[in-house]
């Protein structure tokens, strides 16, 4: 992972998140825990160099726009700069084509192993949303099972939170999702 320098937390629709940055870049977001305490811990715990600060202004755009998304705004953070750190050449494809799914729009582990390259990798693809250290603005809550499935996620809250942000953003077909399992 990139180095952080800083972190801060913030609120949102959905609780206490957090951001940690490097001097050009995000590094790492942190989804809403049980409490804000326990957010602050788990971030300071992953980024430990870091010190909470006040975030220069491409980080408090960031999270202006983390607020707005979580708040139901369809909004597109492909533009906020991310670090990805030491990820393999295949995850940072894999990032690439995730980061363009709009919200509201799913792609499912298998489309994205094809569209870089690998059509048998849904695996890898699924390890490389496991390893996201950027939820929510590298929108690995956008990648379902097949056949529509929700498929795991590694936030907090695991599949009814990977559901329920695909309800604040509208996904279509969110309704007919079956939480775990198949249809």
């Amino acid at each position: 992972m990139g180095n952080a320098v800083g972190y801060v937390l913030f609120p949102t629709a959905l609780g206490a998140c957090g951001v940690a940055w490097s001097p050009a870049a995000i590094v790492g977001v942190q989804l809403p825990e049980a409490s804000e305490a326990a957010s602050r811990a788990r971030l300071a715990r992953r980024h430990p160099a870091a010190r909470e600060g006040d975030p220069p202004a491409f980080v408090r755009a960031a999270m202006a726009g983390v607020v707005r998304l979580m708040a139901g705004e369809k909004l597109d953070l492909r533009d906020v700069p991310l670090d990805f750190g030491a990820a393999s050449d295949l995850y940072l494809r894999i990032y690439e084509v995730v980061r363009a799914i709009p919200p509201g729009k799913t792609l499912t582990y298998g489309e994205v192993a094809r569209a870089v390259g690998e059509p048998h990798g849904a695996q890898a693809v699924g390890q490389a949303m496991g390893r996201n250290p950027c939820p929510i603005i590298m929108p690995c809550h956008r990648v379902l099972g097949a056949d529509g499935r929700i498929g795991g996620f590694s936030a907090p809250g695991g599949a009814a939170a990977k559901r329920g942000l695909l309800e604040i953003e509208g996904a279509t077909s969110v309704d007919e999702l079956p939480l775990f399992g198949g249809r």
